[in-house]
């Protein structure tokens, strides 16, 4: 257990980047090696088979291009079967000598359709959420004593958020574009008060830019800011490292996640903020 989870003491910073592979392959490498070059911790891969690769072998590519950790952001437990999940996790643990983080969660909005479309049952809310756990738990079977596979869990539900505080090492609260920053801080400040562990927050938007594969091609960042979501960062530096420190002290969020295409406008906030 980290000395911070047991003071509460704020966590360090750090930066994921998803990056699925939408480019040519040279291109894709080099924006990887950008990434790493820049001071992000991590690089995510979404689980949409349209929109690239299969994550578990592209992750594993990744790897060898740079020195950061790599994940899932996140595993979609409807899609394949947990020990399938389990197995490519450990794996990929294992092959990264302990670089991997796998996010899961129960399934982005829409699901239904891509499991219909893939000859795959349409479970419900609860039994996708035991998937996920019989996915966890395997995956903790396969790492034995030898490995300690992170897990990042993408929640909102009571009953999601409580499978958390027993299984995740890290959240992320799957947020609305109606939710409010109170009402985002008040779900981090309830399972803080039962787990202090560490919180992401998933950012699609900085300043205007939209990430297209974190969230609807319709988003509209003014609307965003409007609401005062924690959805959007601005993308002036100065702006967005007060955002950044705001985040952590009123919520504790200390993980951000943002998209390929925000990467080079909030490198000098990573840069200042980890000292990288």
């Amino acid at each position: 257990m980290a000395d911070n989870e047991l003071t509460g003491g704020a966590r360090p910073l750090r930066f994921g980047v998803v990056a699925p592979l939408r480019t040519d392959l040279p291109t894709w490498r080099d924006q990887v090696r950008r990434i790493a070059d820049s001071g992000y911790s991590t690089l995510l891969m979404p689980d949409v088979q349209q929109w690239q690769p299969a994550p578990g072998p592209t992750l594993a590519v990744a790897a060898t291009l740079a020195d950061l950790r790599v994940g899932t952001w996140v595993y979609a437990s409807p899609l394949r079967m947990p020990w399938s999940i389990a197995w490519e996790a450990h794996s990929l643990s294992v092959l990264t000598e302990g670089r991997f983080e796998m996010g899961i969660g129960t399934g982005r909005p829409g699901i239904e359709d891509e499991l219909r479309q893939l000859g795959l049952p349409v479970v419900t809310p609860g039994e996708r959420l035991s998937q996920v756990r019989d996915a966890v738990m395997s995956l903790r079977d396969l790492d034995g004593s030898d490995f300690h596979t992170p897990v990042v869990m993408a929640v909102r539900g009571p009953k999601a958020r409580a499978l958390a505080v027993e299984l995740a090492d890290t959240v992320t609260f799957t947020a609305m574009p109606g939710d409010s920053r109170a009402e985002m801080m008040r779900m981090a400040a309830d399972f803080r008060g039962i787990r202090n562990l560490e919180l992401a927050l998933h950012v699609p938007v900085v300043g205007d830019a939209v990430a297209p594969f974190m969230t609807r091609p319709d988003t509209d960042p003014a609307a965003l800011r409007a609401e005062d979501s924690l959805l959007v960062l601005p993308s002036d530096p100065t702006a967005a490292i007060e955002e950044v420190l705001r985040r952590r002290e009123e919520g504790g969020f200390s993980y951000f996640v943002v998209g390929a295409n925000a990467a080079d406008a909030l490198a000098p906030v990573v840069a200042e903020l980890t000292g990288n």
